[in-house]
């Protein structure tokens, strides 16, 4: 059964034409508007505050039910007319990616979308994922909701400690409580670092945030393959099948969630907001959908930007006349790369191409079950190709180990990519791809993700389709807009004002202007004549279509090392009404206008909690800077079933001495499995028992030779023991070896050395578990036996920390890791 919540048109105007939406052949650019257009629901004053207090009683209470007359309360309805919506936003993808934009990778589900409704082409985000993601969803500048950087990265002030207020109130919750069923599915990002376990609280989880169901992940990023999953607020382990992938997985409930909403409410609206993990790395996608691209990019992506500028201007996306702007000398030629560096660089280029079609590709069943629905005239569609550009975290030669490579100082060579160069993709690497096709992805426009001082960091196409009351499909629209406006432009086609105050707490007015305004008028002037960006230190003002921007000082592949300061920075300037692609620095030649600019963006700095100016970066990655739950404790006790325990809430056995002692029970016939492990196969240790004898394996990175293990040659008998292993750690300095030895009811059994440990962190998205082994193995030994759930009794695990031998802020250490970690190979 159908919602039709305004008069319906006829069957060869409407109806018709929307059969077989992404259907073989079906091309959403014949569905027709209506002659006339309806507005979107008038706002109801009345709601201006939430809860909407229930209404009074209409019945009669007599002394008996037999003189009086019930009157139950009635339930809040949306607004009549109000549309479903569904927000769409992918992960980590440039301006220039998608064919809708003209760039190399086909996106049909994107392509048809734009057909039936408007394209924006003068969207910008934040240039990075947390802050992106806290805009979107309220409305307002990621700062004034304390989200001015990712939370992993969270600072003691209120532009930047990650704990978004509640006078921030989502526009999910604003849609709940004016009669919306909701619901999220796939990356999060917006938990506190260390609000991310079991312990909660739960308040700044999704379901804590207006939406009734979440499906997804809760970091920055996940294994593809292995995810760690939440259903809620419960982990849940994703099934140990080969053909499993997390997009599909995320499509699947989606596409269940909206069929069972229209069953069994078909007149109540929905808003449901679907956010994959791709193409955010690791770049996973299925070998079948990698295998299209095969030589797709042998040109390099020096010539994949002037092919992708060209057919911008062909379409009409960007003006005629705009000029492709320099590749920034730290990003080296595709010519001057080898033979073997091209081939493995165009490996990766192909992945991730495969990574977004494929996420396209399941985007477009998750529209194609609202068209099942009878709903597609009444739907909005909100599809954001990105929530900043493209990624170059990814280093100059990419790399099969993200956060190895990235924070650990691991060294991968150019050999060691091209042997492992068909598993990039697949289950065994956490890759992601060069620099210089990140950049080529964000084309026509300088940089990259994390640089929000320029249009690579900050630029990303924006689709909005509304059969129902959008007339020029397939318009462009040129407005400045911001990611800020998409949670307006919801609530006036909802036809649901904000509120003034949300359970209880006074809200702060939503900063974004509705987008509504340009539906019906593509020459309207926009109503977001300024706009501040920062990241990081990079930072930029566009006002009155001028833009004011400093040149980066710390490329986005480098987060270690570097003392900058703010007032390092300089400064540049470009005339953006005339310059599309930020090509002509005017700053020489217009010295008053970069003054203007500047005293315009301290204004909105201080207006929106931007100070203090923060240019550190992997500095701020360290938990202890943070609140915590293990901070002042070196001793922790834990029990069979505490799993999925993030690495902010985990014992820091990171650059100093530690013990693992597990108390177990072993049955006549032996037992295996894990009794605790933390991280996995890209970085990661466990004690376990593996046929019958103790081992502690060690993992400094995927690679071979960084595998460790100190492991017993007898069994354990039947009956009670207790296993330990003891780490002598080699500092002072980050990521020394160590010496380990592992006892056995207080007997040596084995002892070994670790050549190399991890500084910095074992992994984004693995955790610690105790009695068995969730997402990937440290060692590959028990790969077939995942989870490994130890078979025996295990009574319980204590972790027992030594004095760090680390100083404090021992810098040099920092700094030698930062050297490594951007080695080239020349």
């Amino acid at each position: 059964m159908s919602r039709r919540r305004f008069s319906p048109t006829p069957a060869s105007a409407t109806c018709g034409l929307l059969l077989g939406w992404l259907t073989a052949g079906a091309d959403l650019a014949g569905v027709t508007a209506q002659e006339t257009k309806p507005a979107p629901p008038a706002a109801d004053p009345a709601r201006d505050v939430l809860p909407i207090p229930p209404p009074p009683f209409r019945g009669k209470v007599g002394r008996t039910a037999a003189d009086s007359t019930p009157d139950f309360p009635r339930a809040v309805a949306a607004p009549k007319g109000s549309p479903n919506v569904l927000l769409i936003m992918t992960d980590d993808v440039g301006f220039g990616a998608a064919s809708t934009f003209g760039g190399p990778i086909p996106t049909p589900t994107f392509d048809k979308l734009a057909k039936a409704g408007l394209r924006f082409n003068n969207f910008h985000t934040t240039a990075l994922c947390s802050p992106s993601r806290a805009a979107l969803i309220t409305g307002r500048n990621h700062h004034t909701c304390a989200s001015g950087v990712i939370t992993e990265m969270g600072t003691g002030f209120p532009g930047y400690n990650t704990l978004m207020p509640k006078s921030c109130g989502t526009v999910a919750e604003t849609l709940k409580q004016n009669g919306y069923n909701t619901s999220w599915f796939g990356k999060n990002h917006n938990v506190p670092d260390w609000q991310s376990s079991q312990a909660g609280p739960f308040d700044l989880w999704p379901t804590g945030l207006g939406f009734e169901y979440f499906y997804g992940f809760i970091g920055g990023d996940t294994d593809q393959w292995h995810p760690a999953l939440f259903d809620g607020t419960k982990p849940i382990e994703a099934p140990n099948d080969p053909k499993y992938h997390l997009d599909a997985d995320l499509a699947d409930h989606a596409v269940a969630w909206i069929g069972q909403q229209n069953s069994l409410a078909p007149d109540k609206p929905f808003f449901a907001y679907y956010s994959p993990g791709l193409c955010h790395a690791p770049h996973h996608a299925p070998e079948e959908w990698i295998a299209k691209f095969k030589g797709k990019f042998d040109q390099g992506w020096d010539k994949l930007r002037e092919e992708t500028l060209a057919r911008q201007i062909a379409l009409g996306v960007v003006p005629a006349g705009t000029r492709l702007t320099p590749r920034p000398a730290e990003i080296p030629s595709w010519e001057s790369r080898s033979g073997d560096e091209k081939k493995v660089y165009a490996r990766m280029m192909e992945v991730y191409a495969a990574c977004l079609a494929y996420a396209d590709h399941n985007i477009g069943r998750v529209i194609q079950a609202v068209e099942d629905t009878g709903e597609m005239d009444n739907t909005v569609i909100i599809y954001q190709m990105g929530d900043n550009g493209a990624s170059g975290e990814g280093t100059l030669q990419g790399l099969s180990n993200e956060i190895g490579v990235a924070a650990n100082g691991v060294q991968e060579t150019v050999p060691y990519l091209l042997s492992i160069m068909d598993d990039l993709g697949g289950p065994l690497a956490y890759n992601h791809y060069p620099v210089g096709w990140a950049h080529a992805m964000c084309s026509p426009f300088q940089w990259t993700k994390q640089v929000a001082s320029h249009l690579g960091g900050t630029a990303n196409n924006l689709v909005i389709s509304w059969p129902r009351r959008i007339k020029d499909q397939g318009g462009l629209r040129q407005q400045f807009s911001h990611i800020i406006d998409v949670a307006p432009t919801i609530l006036e086609a909802a036809g649901v004002a904000q509120p003034t105050m949300l359970n209880g707490v006074k809200q702060v007015p939503i900063e974004g202007v509705s987008l509504v305004y340009t539906f019906d008028d593509a020459k309207a002037p926009t109503r977001r004549p300024t706009q501040y960006f920062e990241m990081i230190g990079n930072r930029a003002v566009y006002h009155e279509g001028w833009m004011a921007n400093t040149t980066p000082l710390r490329v986005p592949w480098i987060n270690l090392g570097g003392d900058y300061k703010p007032d390092d920075f300089q400064w540049e300037l470009y005339h953006v009404a005339e310059d599309f692609s930020q090509a002509d620095d005017l700053a020489a030649r217009n010295p008053e206008k970069l003054k203007e600019l500047r005293a315009v963006f301290d204004r909105e700095a201080k207006k929106y909690n931007v100070y203090p100016l923060d240019t550190r970066a992997a500095e701020r990655l360290d938990p202890s800077i943070r609140p915590s739950l293990t901070r002042g404790r070196d001793t922790f006790t834990y029990y069979p079933g505490t799993i999925r325990v993030p690495e902010g809430a985990a014992p820091n056995v990171r650059n100093k001495d530690f013990a693992v002692t597990a108390e177990v029970q072993v049955p006549d016939g032996g037992a295996d499995g894990v009794l605790a492990t933390q991280g996995g196969r890209f970085g990661g240790w466990g004690l376990l028992v593996r046929d019958g004898r103790p081992e502690f394996a060690y993992a400094f990175s995927n690679q071979p030779q960084h595998k460790y293990r100190v492991a017993s040659t007898e069994k354990l008998a039947p009956g009670a023991h207790t296993v330990k292993f003891a780490f002598h750690y080699d500092g002072p300095g980050y990521g020394k070896s160590g010496s380990g030895t592992l006892s056995v009811d207080g007997k040596e059994v084995a002892q070994g050395k670790i050549e190399r440990t991890v500084p910095t962190r074992f992994s984004l998205d693995e955790t610690f578990d105790v009695g068995m082994d969730t997402g990937t193995p440290v060692v590959e030994d028990y790969v077939d036996r995942m989870p490994f759930k130890f078979t025996g009794i295990l009574k319980k695990v204590v972790v027992g920390l030594g004095k760090s031998s680390v100083a404090a802020r021992d810098e040099k250490p920092l700094k030698d890791l930062a050297d490594k970690a951007s080695r080239t190979v020349e």
